[in-house]
């Protein structure tokens, strides 16, 4: 009994090192979202554009499309922004999701830096980004035709991100909603 005592300090060490070496390996822009294969979360808030404008949910069926949640006091979304523009020059559908910001400031950012959002959601009290599960910003979800999420990234989109990892994943919603 003596020796199970002093074993089972031992075993609980090495079961902790082997969790902690195995996140050693893991990728943070592959967060696990457990809205992965579920609608869009239903919201119902005002278009950044006009706030008298009520989006939902069932604004974004359709068509495949990204839905990036971005902010103007977000240093990473400022990177990515152009990325964004010659995407969405290239036909990528992009919703927006204004984050706890600012109206104005928001507005004024697009004005500045050029809006690549179709529509853009204006969450200020970022009640959609905790429906979301968003961590913080720059966060992107993949929605399909129907409007279910397919899949998460956290963190910039730049030229081979998007080249390598994402490009892929929309062509293939492209291509479903295809007949």
């Amino acid at each position: 009994m003596k020796r199970l005592i002093l074993l089972l300090p031992l075993a609980v060490f090495l079961g902790v090192a082997v969790f902690l070496y195995r996140g050693l390996f893991m990728d943070p822009s592959e967060l696990p979202s457990a809205l992965i294969g579920k609608p869009f979360p239903a919201f119902s808030l005002p278009a950044l554009d006009d706030p008298e404008r009520t989006l939902s949910e069932a604004d974004l069926k359709g068509r495949p499309a990204l839905v990036n949640v971005w902010a103007t006091w977000c240093p990473s979304c400022r990177h990515e922004h152009p990325v964004l523009n010659q995407l969405a020059e290239r036909g990528v559908l992009i919703h927006g999701v204004n984050y706890k910001d600012e109206r104005g400031a928001a507005q004024k950012w697009l004005r500045e830096l050029h809006d690549p959002y179709q529509l853009n959601i204006e969450d200020a009290k970022g009640t959609l980004g905790l429906d979301l599960g968003v961590y913080g910003a720059p966060e992107t979800f993949f929605i399909d035709a129907q409007g279910i999420i397919r899949h998460k990234f956290v963190g910039t989109i730049d030229e081979r991100i998007w080249r390598e990892q994402l490009a892929p994943i929309y062509q293939s919603l492209v291509d479903e909603a295809t007949p």
